[in-house]
């Protein structure tokens, strides 16, 4: 391993560390959330502050034009299961930051964290990044106070830059919707304000099994890191030295040019088989999710109260991983997977990823064909498991139970269909170094593997 890599893996070894331990992490946690007085409220639309309904087009809009919007998209996935439909969709074109600060104490890497209410959560505080910030917030639309640390991010090359990477999120409620995924490195004194701690790599993987704690977006970033998973060359260029191969990204630009899915922006008026009453807008079937709106009133924030509409998922969602090790090195089965969001066609997912309840629904062609695998492994098979939430800025108490497995006996390659591609996890965690190959559900679980798959330090 090059001298990064090697810094890394101690990082991931380090339960503990001079600077904290974990016990005293979750001390100051519960110290933190015992002060939290955020109060969320579910509201009608009419009592939103600074949104309404656009009179041309239904669609859900803030008076300064600014944040985001609720639209329509009309879809078309011709030769799928399920080939046409309508439904709402987050727009937010503007590009946030998602950034973490790295610091070296006594020769391990810390990475410097939020404890972060959003109005989604579910449980108040979770872990987020140093700063988590759409362009809106940074640039202080909302005249609030300024977004901590985000000057460390405003000046390019002044810092040791780790990982800087846009990346997707999901691609089922966002239209397009990118973040740059950044961390850097400083070996200046850093301030910790009230609300931040330093925490070791080994200390995040730990944390990650707790459920509701690591938020999303701390998820997205720390996939981005250049992690010296099992299988990397030693002593290759870097520390993921295991190269994306160009048989790799073949197999996806063919996926890519083999289907032509189509979505176009509509009014949200015109969406069809959706029903709008004074406090949500849902499925006539009662499935899929809803659109509200929620009243917030926040301490520890730059803006202090609001009030905005969100996405509610109807039921827990599951993104699992399969798994092999071939030739000591781990493999992960990704598919290949369209969204009406994505920039572009599609990008790589978990094996299986989807809500079950929503299938009773669909057509039965439509139900994931490794789902009965994944929900009928045996605990013996389980790598990790937990539930996490997903981004409370813009979700409502939306989770999802992220399974690494064995694959165990059994699973042929000719059951698999040409979506589906074993793909060796180092190869994977290259392609994150670049922009729409691995969808935000399949970062989660490459985070997760990072404590599961552990470089051993020689």
């Amino acid at each position: 391993m090059n001298a990064l890599a090697t810094r890394v893996a101690r990082s991931a070894h380090a339960a503990d560390s001079s600077t904290v331990t974990l016990s005293a992490f979750h001390e100051w946690l519960d110290g933190r959330r015992r002060a939290d007085e955020s109060r969320i409220e579910r509201i009608p639309f009419a009592a939103m502050r600074g949104w309404g309904f656009d009179p041309q087009t239904g669609n859900l809009v803030h008076d300064s034009g600014r944040f985001f919007t609720v639209e329509g998209l009309d879809v078309s996935m011709p030769g799928r299961p399920v080939e046409n439909w309508t439904q709402p969709i987050l727009r937010q074109p503007e590009i946030g930051i998602l950034g973490i600060i790295a610091k070296e104490f006594d020769g391990v890497l810390h990475f410097l964290m939020q404890a972060k209410m959003e109005p989604g959560n579910c449980n108040g505080l979770q872990l987020s990044p140093t700063v988590q910030a759409t362009r809106s917030n940074y640039t202080r639309v909302h005249r609030g106070a300024a977004v901590p640390y985000v000057e460390y991010f405003q000046q390019p090359g002044r810092y040791r830059t780790l990982a800087d990477v846009r990346q997707s999120e999901q691609g089922c409620w966002f239209y397009r919707k990118r973040n740059r995924n950044i961390i850097i490195e400083v070996d200046e004194d850093v301030e910790v304000l009230d609300g931040f701690h330093w925490l070791t790599l080994r200390q995040l993987h730990q944390l990650l099994a707790v459920e509701d704690l690591v938020n999303m977006d701390s998820r997205s970033v720390l996939a981005c890191l250049p992690f010296p998973f099992q299988g990397c060359e030693p002593g290759g260029a870097g520390p993921q030295a295991a190269t994306v191969g160009t048989d790799l990204l073949s197999w996806i630009t063919e996926a890519r040019t083999r289907y032509e899915p189509h979505a176009e922006r509509i009014p949200l008026d015109k969406v069809l088989h959706w029903r709008r009453s004074g406090d949500r807008i849902s499925h006539e079937s009662g499935g899929f999710f809803s659109v509200i709106a929620v009243d917030v009133q926040a301490g520890g924030r730059e803006v202090r109260s609001w009030s905005q509409p969100m996405i509610a998922p109807h039921g827990t969602g599951l993104s699992a991983f399969l798994t092999r090790r071939v030739e000591g090195t781990l493999q992960a089965l990704v598919h290949a997977r369209m969204e009406p969001g994505y920039t572009d066609v599609l990008e790589l997912a978990p094996t299986v990823q989807c809500t079950p309840e929503n299938y009773t629904r669909l057509p039965a062609a439509a139900r994931p064909p490794l789902l009965d695998r994944v929900l009928a492994a045996p605990p013996e098979r389980v790598l990790f498991d937990s539930v996490l939430s997903e981004e409370g800025g813009r979700f409502y108490h939306a989770r999802n139970r992220y399974l690494v497995l064995d694959a165990g006996p059994g699973l042929r390659e000719s059951d698999l269909g040409p979506d589906y591609r074993w793909i060796p996890v180092p190869e994977l965690a290259g392609l994150i170094r670049h922009s729409h190959y691995l969808n935000v559900e399949a970062r989660t679980l490459i985070a997760c593997l990072q404590g599961v798959d552990a470089p051993v330090l020689l």
